[in-house]
């Protein structure tokens, strides 16, 4: 899409596009919503992989019949998922499904202030690096929405500080002003990859016509 800096990838997937169209709907089911967060999620993780991870020889290994072969593997290998609490969460086993080998999961709590709108953090566990530790070289940030985009770039700082060498945030959705702002924070170390953009946010900071709360639909606390 025009006017989005460099970083950001929006999908032209066709079957993105219309499972992301089924998603928008207000009757579509929860469990639906659960699965077409996963699909998409799939798909996203697979394009956003196939351009941040090179495949490397591994060890010797042999064919049911006894032949010899050089296994295959991927760098870099210290990756994690850092999913947004809570609606992130549902893409964590898609973009680990992605993976040839299972990753640490950092999870990261942040909620929007109602009247400012601003991130506020309230849970962290991304191990603290010391001697002999680091941080991940690649850190995959799940979260499906990226509205006013404080939440994203609160992230993007958050880990940067940490020490990731390189950010990999994935999103179903994201309004165009949000999404420009988290890709600016950290241009040269932040690639965004999103299945669709809308143009416009509504008072309250939603995206329209968006998807509703997805963490509601999610885990049915709609009306709560």
């Amino acid at each position: 899409m025009s006017g989005l800096p460099s970083n950001v990838r929006v999908s032209q997937h066709p079957c993105l596009r219309a499972k992301l169209s089924k998603l928008r709907s207000r009757s579509t089911n929860p469990q639906d919503v659960k699965t077409l967060v996963h699909e998409i999620s799939l798909i996203l993780a697979c394009d956003a992989l196939a351009s941040n991870v090179q495949t490397v020889d591994g060890s010797k290994d042999h064919t049911p019949i006894g032949v010899e072969y050089t296994t295959t593997t991927t760098a870099p290998q210290d990756i994690c998922i850092v999913p947004i609490l809570r609606s992130g969460l549902a893409m964590v086993e898609a973009t680990q499904s992605v993976l040839p080998n299972s990753v640490p999961v950092h999870h990261l709590g942040m909620y929007r202030e109602q009247t400012t709108l601003a991130p506020v953090e309230y849970y962290n566990n991304l191990p603290q690096c010391g001697p002999g530790a680091a941080a991940s070289s690649l850190a995959i940030v799940v979260d499906p929405v990226i509205a006013t985009g404080g939440t994203c770039l609160a992230a993007i700082q958050t880990l940067r500080e940490w020490g990731a060498k390189k950010i990999i945030v994935l999103s179903v959705i994201g309004a165009v002003e949000g999404v420009r702002k988290a890709a600016e924070e950290w241009p040269e170390g932040t690639e965004l990859w999103i299945a669709g953009i809308d143009e416009r946010l509504t008072p309250k900071g939603m995206l329209e016509p968006g998807l509703g709360d997805i963490g509601d639909r999610l885990f049915l606390t709609v009306g709560k």
